[in-house]
């Protein structure tokens, strides 16, 4: 394809791109602005220690693949580099440079996969924490409601014993 013709191909595209109309939703109706449903509509987040040790585990076999494979081909690139700037081809160093950058990137990557391995892990065992707390207050909570419930009368109701508030004021005043 000649450099002409991609000019012109992209001409067209452009083109026609603007002079039709694309929708990405359509009108709730009403007009106006559309807010986004609430979110009680969708539910609770919910997680289990099944599934969280699931993506740890993805993400600690990622790990070791990337070490076992994504590294095959550093050895031989480096001596390939270095065959090429040994005889004197600009191509060696930028070959070595690749080679270089391959290798942090996967180290970063390869990092990134432990960080999400142990949070996964972590994660697991806060949430299971934090359950276990939130049930302890909360059976507390309802301990201590049950013990205060002296009321006379039918729960809910005010107690007569304290008199209505327009008659606490009548005694201050006298």
């Amino acid at each position: 394809m000649a450099w002409d013709e991609w000019e012109q191909l992209k001409a067209q595209a452009a083109e026609r791109q603007s002079t039709q109309m694309q929708l990405n939703q359509v009108d709730p109706g009403g007009g106006g602005v559309r807010l986004p449903p609430d979110p009680s509509n969708y539910g609770n987040l919910q997680t289990s220690e099944a599934g969280l040790a699931k993506i740890g585990q993805h993400a600690f076999d990622l790990y070791d693949k990337l070490w076992t494979k994504g590294r095959s081909a550093v050895s031989t690139s480096d001596k390939a580099a270095s065959d090429l700037s040994r005889q004197g081809f600009a191509l060696g160093g930028g070959l070595q440079h690749v080679s270089t950058r391959w290798e942090e990137q996967l180290g970063s990557l390869r990092d990134a996969c432990a960080h999400i391995s142990n949070h996964m892990s972590v994660t697991k065992k806060l949430h299971a924490d934090d359950e276990h707390y939130i049930r302890r207050h909360m059976s507390t909570i309802a301990t201590l409601d049950a013990s205060f419930d002296e009321r006379v009368g039918d729960p809910g109701k005010k107690n007569p014993v304290y008199g209505e508030p327009s008659e606490k004021k009548n005694k201050k005043d006298n």
